[in-house]
């Protein structure tokens, strides 16, 4: 209906979002929605330049709309107990400011949003410093995020794949499930 295309935002993001719940809806196990768009600022998920106004004009009102309106419909439908929904990047943003007003890639602390799928509501797990510069507390690696994504799927973390040689792979690279954050 255009009242629930309204509350997930007639953009990209929030089509997308749309098409996912009613992929989860037909019963698909494992969807991806990107953010690989462009607006008249460049990129909307590498911001090296405007960082501050990509945020304020674009990225974060676009998560506020579709965001909470994907969650709230999982919910209503009764998906979101068995729907693991993860909001994250690549990696995290430096904690300085560069010459375009932008933030430049920074591996040392990030984020990662999960919802619902096993996750335990209103948690908070880990704190950076004053900067978001690093972690100072219950660090974890992208590897403890993918075994904690792995085990949320139901799939064993410590699983191995063989590579083209033969050669047994762990699919999590030695990652730890987070058990803090389990319900």
């Amino acid at each position: 209906t255009a009242e629930t295309r309204d509350r997930y935002g007639r953009n990209l993001h929030g089509s997308s979002i749309l098409v996912a719940r009613r992929l989860v809806e037909a019963g698909v196990p494992f969807i991806s929605v990107h953010a690989e768009n462009f607006i008249p600022h460049g990129f909307t998920y590498d911001m090296h330049e405007n960082n501050f106004g990509m945020l304020k004009d674009y990225n974060l009102p676009v998560l506020d709309k579709c965001y909470p309106a994907l969650v709230s419909d999982l919910d209503a439908r009764g998906l979101l107990d068995s729907t693991l929904v993860v909001v994250m990047g690549e990696m995290g943003r430096s904690p300085k400011v560069n010459a375009q007003a932008g933030r430049d890639h920074w591996p040392r602390c990030g984020f990662c949003l999960l919802t619902g799928g096993g996750v335990s509501a209103g948690t908070v797990f880990g704190a950076s410093d004053k900067h978001a510069a690093y972690p100072v507390s219950d660090a974890v690696s992208p590897s403890d995020i993918v075994a904690t994504i792995y085990h949320l799927l139901g799939i064993d973390p410590h699983l191995t794949v063989d590579d083209l040689g033969g050669r047994p792979v762990p699919i999590a690279h030695g990652g730890n499930v987070i058990r803090e954050i389990l319900s």
